[in-house]
């Protein structure tokens, strides 16, 4: 799946979740996963916490939160 196939997997709309990045037909932020994610939780654990998903919607909000450094830099340390 290339990445521009993964990022259609995710859905900004004002009347969803505040018009955050979520991903499509969840009211699951892509924050939420990458921090997940970030926080040490596997691909297995979180399909385990959410069942609804699938790998395809996990590398989807690392796609976007790829693209997303792209565009700024945030300060660290």
């Amino acid at each position: 799946m290339t990445h521009e196939q993964l990022l259609q997997r995710i859905s900004i709309d004002p009347a969803i979740c505040g018009g955050k990045p979520c991903i499509r037909g969840h009211r699951i932020w892509v924050s939420l996963i990458v921090d997940l994610l970030a926080s040490g939780m596997s691909v297995e654990e979180i399909l385990e916490e959410y069942p609804q998903l699938a790998v395809e919607d996990i590398r989807a909000c690392l796609a976007y939160a790829s693209e997303m450094t792209r565009e700024r830099t945030v300060q660290v340390g």
